[in-house]
């Protein structure tokens, strides 16, 4: 009876932390970039070579940037691209991942071992360095080619999670009553195993989207992301490179402030899935 209790009490501890600041942030800033036409002041293409780098103002409120953009417009405009990216990146990881988790789950133990000991050799390689080395082969950037690479790159983690829990649900009868009814590998994967997993790994998932973000803007700053004619917070940021010899703070502050938000309220919220998922194990 105290052990029930000393559970309820931790899933209403559990409960209290749900993190509605980050949650009503990205609710706000999905809305907007969705709705950007509606509160953008400027053409957020528009390069106004008689406004280049001016700082804060009452006609620009975030200042401009080099090319004399208007960075108020550019964020709203520029997080479309960055949110697509990041969810494109996410569902490419994701598939990836369940598939080659779940495949590695169903084997016999020696291709079991083999196909983690790969997963294991690109984990231990710097995600970024396989990034570029990718993007290096694709060639120039593009909106679908950067959202592709990071998804094939990201997937690991996960897949060894979906691996995991695969192993553990794989000899429930339900799962061999399909097999035996002739159900294939896919059917099962689909009907099956998905839905009994999909609640365990959603935080990885989630987590997953601030990843891609980060990424992308630091390929741009390193100068081999999206173009500066393709606007994203990435390419907002690759112009803020010079931003601390000339002095002009916005250029850095600003994108930088909001990139890092966002991706502090998607970590917030993954890590609210985590708990809840334990939460639901230990009820």
């Amino acid at each position: 009876m105290n052990s029930q209790r000393c559970r309820i009490k931790r899933a209403k501890e559990n409960e209290r932390r749900i993190p509605y600041a980050a949650v009503l942030f990205l609710a706000v800033l999905t809305a907007g970039c969705l709705l950007a036409e509606l509160i953008m002041p400027y053409d957020p293409t528009y390069m106004n070579l008689a406004a280049v780098s001016e700082a804060p103002s009452s006609s620009h409120l975030l200042g401009t940037d080099t090319l004399g953009r208007d960075i108020f417009s550019i964020i709203w405009y520029g997080g479309r691209i960055s949110l697509f990216v990041a969810l494109v990146a996410t569902l490419i990881s994701t598939i990836i991942a369940i598939v080659y988790g779940s495949i590695a789950g169903f084997s016999p133990r020696h291709l079991d071992e083999m196909l983690m000991r790969f997963s294991e050799i690109l984990m231990s390689i710097p995600s970024i360095l396989l990034v570029i080395f990718l993007q290096a082969i694709l060639g120039e950037a593009s909106v679908l080619s950067i959202a592709v690479v990071i998804g094939i790159t990201g997937w690991m983690p996960v897949a060894k999670m979906v691996r995991s829990e695969v192993k553990q649900i794989r000899s429930s009868d339900y799962i061999l009553a399909a097999q035996t009814m002739g159900g294939g590998f896919f059917y099962v994967l689909r009907r099956h195993l998905t839905p009994n997993f999909l609640s365990a790994i959603m935080f990885m998932v989630v987590t997953s989207i601030g990843s891609a973000i980060a990424t992308e803007a630091t390929l741009s700053f390193l100068g081999i992301g999206l173009p500066t004619n393709i606007i994203s917070w990435g390419s907002l940021m690759s112009l803020s490179q010079g931003a601390i010899l000339s002095g002009a703070w916005w250029l850095l502050l600003i994108p930088g402030t909001v990139l890092v938000t966002t991706i502090i309220c998607i970590t917030e919220i993954g890590e609210y899935l985590r708990t809840s998922g334990r939460r639901e194990r230990l009820l």
